[in-house]
C-alpha cells in the first residue's frame, strides 16, 4: 500500500464514515491471562468513547511505509493451504463474528508476544463501499463497483497512572488522585488484507510497529509464519557499516556528502509520484552514487559483495530508513555539528600542520549560547 491508499483507509475510522458493526477485544495481564473480553456494538457506545476506540485504529495505520508500516507478503503455498492465512481469511469472511476464530487469534498473540506490561487487544471489521474514480481522478460516491472487506487488529499497552494531585469540584479542594489503569497508544497492529490499486490484496498484510527498532518478530512468526523484516534502525546501521567497510580510506567528507545528496535526490524524485509505495534505494542506486563521487571501482565492487551478504540479492531498502533528508550531522567524540542539508557546502575538512580540522565557513551571524560574537 502506498501512502495515499493507507490514508484512504485511515479516514474510514471516523464516527460517520465506517461500517463497523462491533468492536471486539480482550484485556491481558502480565501473567498472560485474559482478564476480560468484550464484543460491543459500536453504535451502543457513547460518542466520546467510540471516538477513542476509533482513534486507536487510526494510530495503528499511522507512520511511514517501510518504517512504522511494513508490508508482509505470504508465499503462494500459504495462501492456498496455510494455516495462518486460513485463520485470517476466516476472520475476515465471518466479519469477526465467530468466537472460535477470534479466540484462536487472541491465543496466538498472548502465547507469543513479549510485552513488559498489561495490554488490550482490539479488533474491528469494516466493509468499505469503494467509490469509483474516473480517469480524471474525481470520486463518484454513488458509482461503487466493489466492497472491500478487511479487519484491523491493534495491541495497546495498559499502564498505571502516576501519582498526582487532582481537583475535586464537590468539595472545592485538591486531593491525591487514585492510581488507575489507562489504555495508551497502540504499540503493534496489523491490517488484513491490504488495499492495493483500490482492491483487496489477500497476499499481503500491513504490519504496524511504533518502535522502529523492535518490530516484534516473535509475533510476526506466530501470526503469519513469516520472517520479520529488518527493523528500520538496523537497516540504517547495517548500511552505514557496509559503506565504511567497503569504501575504507576513500570515504572522505566529500564522498559522504555525495552519498547523502544522492539518496535525498532519489527520495525526492520518488515522492513526486503519489501512486508509488514508500521511496526505496537499490544496490544499483548506491553503486552509481559511489561511482559519481569518484570512489575507485574495486571499492564499489566490495560494496556490491557486502550488500548482498547483509541484505540479500535484489533487496531494496527503505530510502528514509537509511538517510534523513532534513538532517546533516558531523560528529566527533566531543563535538556535534548540525548543518542545514542544503548548505553542507559550508563544511570542509583540512589537514593543517599534521592536525585534522573540520572547517565551517562563518561569514554570517555567529552565536555562542545565544550571544552574538565577532570573529576577528
Amino acid at each position: 500500500m502506498n501512502q495515499k491508499e493507507i490514508a484512504e483507509i485511515r479516514r474510514r475510522f471516523q464516527p460517520d464514515k465506517n461500517a463497523i458493526a462491533n468492536l471486539r477485544g480482550c484485556y491481558v495481564n502480565e501473567k498472560r491471562e485474559i482478564v476480560s473480553a468484550f464484543d460491543r456494538p459500536l453504535m451502543s457506545l457513547p460518542q466520546e468513547e467510540a471516538e477513542k476506540y476509533l482513534a486507536f485504529f487510526r494510530r495503528a495505520l499511522t507512520g511511514l511505509p517501510g518504517k512504522n508500516l511494513l508490508t508482509l507478503t505470504f508465499r503462494p503455498d500459504q495462501v492456498m493451504d496455510g494455516e495462518e492465512h486460513a485463520l485470517l481469511t476466516a476472520l475476515r469472511n465471518t466479519e469477526l463474528k465467530v468466537d472460535e476464530g477470534v479466540e484462536r487469534l487472541y491465543r496466538r498473540i498472548i502465547d507469543s508476544l513479549n510485552m513488559d506490561s498489561n495490554y488490550l487487544i482490539l479488533l474491528a471489521h469494516d466493509a468499505y463501499d469503494i467509490p469509483y474514480r474516473g480517469r480524471d481522478g474525481l470520486k463518484v460516491d454513488d458509482a461503487s463497483e466493489e466492497v472491500f472487506h478487511y479487519f484491523v487488529c491493534c495491541i495497546c499497552p495498559v499502564k498505571l497512572t502516576k501519582p498526582a494531585l487532582s481537583y475535586d469540584a464537590s468539595d472545592n479542594e485538591f486531593h491525591d488522585r487514585e492510581l488507575d489503569w489507562v489504555v495508551t497508544a497502540p504499540q503493534l497492529g496489523f491490517m488484513f488484507p491490504t488495499f492495493d490499486d483500490r482492491a483487496a490484496n489477500i497476499y499481503d498484510v500491513l504490519w504496524f510497529s511504533r518502535d522502529t527498532e523492535d518490530v516484534h518478530g516473535e509475533l510476526i512468526d506466530a501470526l503469519f509464519n513469516l520472517d520479520s523484516p529488518m527493523p528500520a534502525q538496523v537497516q540504517k546501521e547495517t548500511f552505514q557499516q557496509i559503506i565504511e567497510d567497503a569504501v575504507g580510506e576513500d570515504l572522505s567528507f566529500d564522498v559522504a556528502e555525495s552519498v547523502h545528496e544522492g539518496m535525498c535526490e532519489l527520495i525526492e524524485a520518488q515522492k513526486q509520484d503519489k501512486e508509488l509505495p514508500a521511496p526505496v534505494v537499490t544496490k544499483a542506486d548506491v553503486k552509481r552514487v559511489l561511482q559519481e563521487a569518484g570512489v575507485p571501482q574495486e571499492r564499489v565492487d566490495a560494496f556490491d559483495e557486502q550488500f548482498d551478504q547483509e541484505f540479500g540479492v535484489n533487496t531494496d531498502l527503505g530510502a528514509q530508513n537509511i538517510v534523513e533528508p532534513k538532517k546533516f550531522e558531523v560528529r566527533t567524540p566531543d563535538v556535534v555539528i548540525t548543518v542545514n542539508p542544503e548548505r553542507s557546502d559550508l563544511v570542509t575538512t583540512r589537514v593543517i600542520d599534521g592536525m585534522k580540522y573540520i572547517l565551517i565557513e562563518a561569514n554570517d551571524a555567529v552565536q555562542v549560547n545565544g550571544i552574538g560574537i565577532h570573529i576577528s
